[in-house]
């Protein structure tokens, strides 16, 4: 077989063959030269093939090491076992050695620069964005690796910039919708189209865009902040004029006393007479049509006024007039209309100032009712207990009011009540009295009350109050004489008297004052006359009948009260 063919029996083959031939051993000697020679050949050039072989496996083994010093260097792996040197080891077992670990670091080497290049993109598109040069969403060149320094630590580094890149964008993104919000309102005040002024900053501003794709570059922060101080102040000066307007409006309103439906129309621009402007919110509340409408209402309102100068001059000298009566104070009102309306017929005045003129009349008014006011409610209460002190007295004399009639039991109410007020004027006239001593001489004049002296009035009704007193005790001294005459005239026949609680008949006692006599009322011969003058009467007969409330628990009481009385014209004191 081939298999059992070996260069020994090939030379004994080739013996035998030269045997046969009978080779002579010169020749012979010759050819097994020639063989060795040969084969010297190929072994040499085998050897030669074996040393290249093994010297590139030394230099594959030599640059495989260089490879993983190389790797482990830029790698930055300290904890990588390092390929242990085989030195008794054939150089194939140091190379199979070693491959794992190349192909391991070289691995992590290509995923390590993957890591790199996507930071390093995402760090180039971020601060092109910022610097304007990369619009958002625009894909940036692959950014070159330095494969020399992939360390975990360099690539900490490169994250560590982009997360305060990512910072920095999210800022400015959410500057950037901070200013975006603000020129919406403000043109949503200001009426302006907001989508036209927004996208002349950028286009990527636009509502439409995502918030992930707007610009954040430094122009158009810039930009925007100079967008939105244009708007603020142009809201500034359109509030301002607004304003200014809607005081215009205000004054000439009240000047030609508008009506609150006519005013109405306007509550648009006069609701943010006084705000601030970050208070004003509302949409188109500055808008240029709103302004030009007030404009155009403070145009015509400005004309209309000359010609109803005269009505409302007359108005507010009707208002004067008022406030006077009011007071009880009298002014020589007819004087006043001519010389209003010499004023307006000479044209040598304003309207204006002769409004502001008469305001001022008014105000001053005000502020003399205002200090008049405490003491002319006092002469209400004064006057309010006079007239209850006149209806007590013809109230005792009736003789029938203590029957069953219908509404008795109010009367007696009233009368209970009627004898407390009563009992109090002599103390409210002297708190009253001091009270207009006290205002007079803080004012140096006196107070007048519709034209009369208050002080005087007082004391007429002071010295009128004395002579009643005076009649009433010279009525109640008679009244005991005719009593004990009576009671005289009337013994039993044993000697008995009738009892002094038998009511005995109504008679008139000679000498008794009337009601309407002058010294049995307070001063109405004048305070009634300018009572009535005022339009008082009404109120005080409203203050009469308010004070008739029925009371059945006190019916009793003003019984046991007025049967203390023999005589129904006795009349009851007017002082404690």
């Amino acid at each position: 077989m081939a298999g059992d063919i070996t260069c020994g029996s090939l030379l004994q083959k080739l013996q035998l063959i030269w045997d046969e031939v009978g080779e002579s051993d010169e020749d012979r000697d010759k050819v097994l030269y020639q063989l060795d020679q040969e084969c010297l050949d190929v072994y040499k050039r085998k050897v030669d093939q074996a040393t290249d072989s093994r010297d590139l496996l030394i230099q594959a083994l030599d640059d495989s090491k260089i490879e993983l010093a190389r790797l482990l260097s830029a790698l930055g792996e300290k904890a990588i076992a390092r390929t242990p040197e085989k030195t008794s080891g054939t150089i194939k077992q140091q190379l199979a050695a070693i491959a794992p670990t190349l192909e391991k670091l070289n691995k992590q080497k290509n995923e390590r620069v993957r890591e790199f290049v996507n930071v390093q993109s995402q760090i180039d598109q971020i601060c092109g964005e910022i610097a304007g040069t990369t619009e958002v969403g625009e894909k940036v060149a692959t950014p070159q690796v330095n494969e020399d320094d992939l360390t975990l630590e360099r690539l900490e580094e490169f994250r560590s910039q982009l997360q305060e890149l990512e910072k920095e964008k999210s800022n400015r993104l959410e500057k950037v919708l901070d200013y975006v919000n603000m020129i919406h309102n403000l043109c949503t005040v200001l009426g302006m189209d907001f989508l036209s002024t927004v996208t002349e900053v950028h286009p990527s501003l636009d509502d439409s865009i995502g918030d992930n794709c707007k610009s954040i570059s430094n122009d158009t922060l810039s930009k925007l902040d100079k967008t939105v101080a244009t708007l603020n102040e142009d809201k500034k000066s359109r509030l301002s004029k607004l304003q200014e307007l809607a005081g215009q409006l205000y004054d000439l309103w009240d000047l030609m006393d508008a009506p609150m439906q006519e005013r109405s129309m306007f509550d648009h621009v006069t609701c943010n007479r006084s705000a601030s402007v970050d208070k004003v919110t509302a949409p188109g509340a500055l808008a240029l049509d709103l302004i030009e409408q007030a404009e155009v209402e403070v145009q015509r309102l400005d004309q209309l006024k000359y010609s109803k100068m005269k009505e409302i001059a007359f108005k507010k000298q009707t208002e004067l007039e008022d406030i006077y009566a009011g007071a009880h104070m009298v002014i020589d009102t007819a004087a006043a209309h001519e010389k209003i309306l010499a004023l307006i017929e000479a044209g040598n005045i304003e309207p204006s100032e002769l409004i502001a003129d008469m305001e001022s009349q008014i105000s001053k008014a005000k502020e003399e009712a205002l200090s008049r006011k405490e003491i002319l409610d006092k002469v209400e209460r004064w006057m309010s207990a006079c007239e209850e002190e006149s209806w007590l007295e013809d109230y005792n004399r009736d003789d029938n009011r203590y029957n069953s009639s219908r509404g008795a039991h109010l009367n007696l109410k009233r009368a209970e009540k009627a004898r407390i007020l009563v009992n109090k004027i002599p103390a409210l006239v002297e708190t009253l009295v001091a009270k207009t001593r006290a205002w007079e001489e803080s004012r140096g004049m006196s107070f007048m009350y519709d034209g009369v002296p208050l002080l005087a009035m007082l004391d007429e009704y002071v010295m009128l109050r004395q002579e009643r007193e005076e009649d009433k005790k010279r009525m109640r001294e008679q009244k005991r004489y005719i009593e004990q005459q009576l009671n005289t005239d009337h013994e039993g026949p044993f000697g008995s008297r009738v009892s002094p609680n038998r009511p005995v008949s109504a008679k008139k006692v000679p000498g008794a004052k009337s009601n309407g006599s002058a010294n049995g009322t307070p001063p109405n011969r004048r305070l009634s006359v300018s009572g009535h003058q005022n339009g008082r009467s009404g109120g005080k007969d409203g203050k009469r009948d308010a004070a008739k409330t029925a009371s059945p628990g006190n019916v009793a009481a003003a019984k046991e009260d007025a049967s203390s009385h023999i005589s129904g014209t006795d009349p009851v004191p007017s002082t404690p």
